[in-house]
Order: structure tokens, then sequence, then C-alpha cells
């Protein structure tokens, strides 16, 4: 898939302290990014722009550390195609299609999402590899929730000749389609 990108949002360990079922996320990215890398798809990570933060805990998580010939663009938005050169990057790749992971939900995974969509990409929403932070008990809505709602709201939304697809981690197919 030559004209597919995986995209990776805001893993970085500074954000992820108290995301919602972390490990089980970050193993799925990790995953997913190794099969990319094994059919030479484009990985492309973006992080956040943080202040005020050690340096270690800026980096994209150890376990999801971009490796040689991955592309790692700063922002300072929760939308990553905002002053990042990412849709430059795109066309250049000549890509179609982004698959989408990372955090938060609700704020830099929902908005790049949205902006692949109204930028001419087709969509590919990894359902169970997208994070947000934790809520305290008994708040609403918990952070399931919050998963949950965006992966119902992106797989019904309607973008004029765009495909869009919700699928979890397992079911994405690198050597012969996007999803099962």
């Amino acid at each position: 898939m030559p004209d597919t990108a995986l995209l990776i949002i805001d893993m970085q360990s500074a954000l992820l302290t108290d995301a919602y079922d972390v490990e089980a996320c970050l193993g799925r990215v990790a995953n997913l990014a190794e099969q990319a890398r094994s059919a030479g798809m484009p990985i492309i990570y973006l992080r956040q722009r943080l202040h005020d933060v050690p340096a270690d805990l800026v980096d994209v998580h150890p376990a999801v550390a971009p490796r040689p010939g991955d592309v790692v663009l700063d922002k300072n938005s929760a939308d990553s195609f905002l002053d990042t050169g990412l849709g430059d990057l795109l066309h250049e790749l000549t890509v179609r299609h982004v698959i989408v992971t990372g955090f938060a939900t609700e704020y830099c995974v929902d908005s790049t999402s949205r902006s692949a969509l109204s930028r001419g990409y087709d969509l590919v929403l990894v359902s169970d590899a997208h994070t947000t932070p934790e809520r305290p008990p008994g708040a609403v809505p918990s952070a399931a929730q919050v998963i949950a709602h965006h992966n119902t709201t992106l797989s019904a939304i309607q973008y004029a000749g765009r495909s869009i697809t919700v699928t979890p981690a397992a079911q994405i197919r690198f050597d012969t389609a996007l999803a099962s």
C-alpha cells in the first residue's frame, strides 16, 4: 500500500501518564508500526511541542519510538496538518489514505482525522489504537465512553468522495488491504 501512511499522534511519555488503557494501546500501535515498516509504508509521528517538561518526557514513548526512516513532525495545535508540513509530505509521498492512531481521542486524533478528510484523504481510524486521559471515578463521560463515542461518530460521518473506516488494529492488513 504505497499510497497509505500510518500517523502516530502525540504518543509522548509526558502525555500518556494518565491515559486510559495505555499499555494495550501502546502495544497495538507498536504492532501496527512494525507491520507498516515491513510493508514499506511511511510512518509519520506527530509530536506536540511541550514547554517546561523534562526532555525525556517530550519524546515519543519508548514502546512506540520512531526508527530510522520514520518521520517526526512537531506541532503546536490539535490539528496535525496545521503549520507542520504534513500535507506537503503526504502529497510528496503520493499518499491518499491515512491510518490514524494516537492521543488524545477527542482532541488531536479527532482534529487530525477530520482535517485529513477535509484535505481529500481517505481515513482509517484504528478503533483500539487511540486513547485519552482517564477521568476521575464516576466522571461522565468516562475515557472508554469518549473513545467509543468518537469511534461511532467517525464511522457514521459523511465526507463526499471520501472513504472512512473505523476498525480494530487486529483487522488492519498492510499487505493486502486496509481492513478486512
